[in-house]
């Protein structure tokens, strides 16, 4: 019996050591192709992770607004060392006295918002480094006809280098997005004005590019 336990428990290490491997190498392989600059598996990282992120429990070290704005999070445009996201920021309300009080604008939530986004590109990407991001943050207008109106209130583009001049753990949002090159208008009252940014280039264009110079 005992011989027979030893080759079952041989056995099992063998499946698990081949199981580790593989996912090793297949790992390895991704990142040696996101290193060689291959878009469409980019692409399949970012989205991987931005899915991950929207499902995942918030940490309790971030606000809540920061969070649902990390969870709106959409990949709109990639190169080989670019990734670009739009994402939603909304203002952010508590019950006092019995009212409903606005505690953060959606332009004080959007740089907090920018800032997590920037540290989560950088650096939470599995197999993926970028060397440029470009995080774009909405939020929603009411125009006089009543109709819901989204615009861009906050863009930065900034890179590797610039974000390792930020203090990650002890700035504040607005710290960070403003070492990154935040861009943003405010208003006589603080609220966000809309900015102008490009337009972004379709990601299946890029990769059909990329693909084409491949072949």
């Amino acid at each position: 019996m005992l011989q027979w336990a030893l080759l079952g428990l041989a056995i099992l290490f063998v499946i698990v050591a081949y199981i580790v491997i593989q996912g090793t190498r297949a790992a390895l392989a991704w990142r040696a192709a996101a290193a060689k600059g291959d878009v469409k598996v980019i692409v399949e990282i970012v989205e991987d992770s931005l899915k991950g992120w929207s499902s995942q429990k918030k940490p309790k070290e971030i606000a809540a607004d920061v969070w649902r704005g990390v969870q709106s999070t959409q990949l709109v445009e990639v190169d080989s060392d670019f990734v670009r996201v739009s994402c939603q920021a909304e203002s952010d309300y508590q019950m006092t006295d019995g009212r409903w009080v606005e505690k953060s604008n959606p332009l004080q939530s959007g740089l907090a918002i920018t800032a997590k986004i920037a540290e989560m590109l950088f650096y939470e990407l599995p197999h993926l480094r970028p060397d440029r991001i470009q995080v774009d943050v909405y939020t929603t207008y009411r125009v006089e006809d009543g109709v819901p109106s989204r615009a861009c209130i906050i863009s930065s583009e900034p890179d590797r280098e610039r974000a390792r001049s930020v203090d990650w753990d002890d700035w504040t949002g607005e710290e960070i997005a403003d070492a990154l090159g935040a861009r943003y208008r405010m208003g006589e009252r603080g609220q966000p004005l809309p900015i102008e940014v490009s337009e972004p280039k379709p990601v299946e264009e890029t990769t059909e590019e990329h693909e084409a110079v491949q072949s």
